[in-house]
């Protein structure tokens, strides 16, 4: 019986690709020094240095400021990005219906995200869901990220729940599907086209809102 389910946040609760884009089109707006070159250009290329998130944005802006050849502090330009990039937040579709959903099963709700803890926790809070979790595990704070599946039982632990009672759905095959799977989890593939389809045969949404009939089905 599932008595809880834990969530990936990017590209999971977070669509991150949406909130990135309304981020960079402010900061351009925002910051002059950009607009040596054309919006979309400088969008493109951060979208691309950025590689879906996992390049942290030190990196990325030390590399724009080089190619784009303005004289910008990266430090500055990264903690515009922490502390802004919460204003921009946008849930995928279904979002709140289906954890509000969730809650009224009563079920135990818990987030684990690869990421420094302060970012994510302003951008779960930015997405105005925080209060629906009993259990926020960002890996920075903990010491731990996924794929380890020592990150999922401490979650576990916290929450009070045996893996076998539980679901984990994330975007990614590997760090989310399989370690969640391996955790004894049962792992639900949130599908992305930005990752090769699994060879396994995973349980998959393409919409938040089908987690309900999972959940239902699973229950009976």
């Amino acid at each position: 019986m599932i008595k809880g389910i834990l969530f990936d946040l990017d590209g999971t609760l977070l669509d991150r690709a949406t909130s990135l884009v309304s981020f960079l089109e402010n900061q351009y707006d925002r910051i002059h020094a950009f607009h040596k070159v054309e919006k979309h250009v400088f969008i493109d290329r951060f979208v691309q240095l950025d590689q879906k998130g996992y390049v942290w944005k030190d990196k990325v802006y030390q590399q724009l400021i080089e190619e784009i050849g303005i004289d910008l502090s990266w430090q500055e330009l990264l903690e515009d990005y922490v502390e802004s990039f919460q204003d921009h937040c946008i849930g995928f579709s279904g979002l709140f219906e289906m954890l509000d959903h969730l809650k009224e099963k009563n079920l135990k709700l818990g987030i684990i995200s690869n990421g420094f803890g302060r970012f994510q926790m302003n951008n779960i809070t930015g997405l105005k869901i925080d209060h629906y979790f009993d259990e926020i595990l960002i890996s920075e704070t903990e010491g731990l990220r996924k794929p380890d599946i020592k990150i999922f039982k401490t979650a576990l632990d916290r929450l009070g729940l045996e893996p076998k009672d539980s679901i984990f759905l994330g975007d990614h095959p590997i760090n989310d599907v399989e370690a969640s799977i391996n955790a004894g989890m049962l792992g639900i593939w949130k599908e992305d086209d930005f990752y090769e389809r699994p060879s396994s045969e995973y349980r998959s949404i393409k919409n938040l809102l089908e987690l309900k009939d999972i959940f239902a089905n699973i229950s009976n």
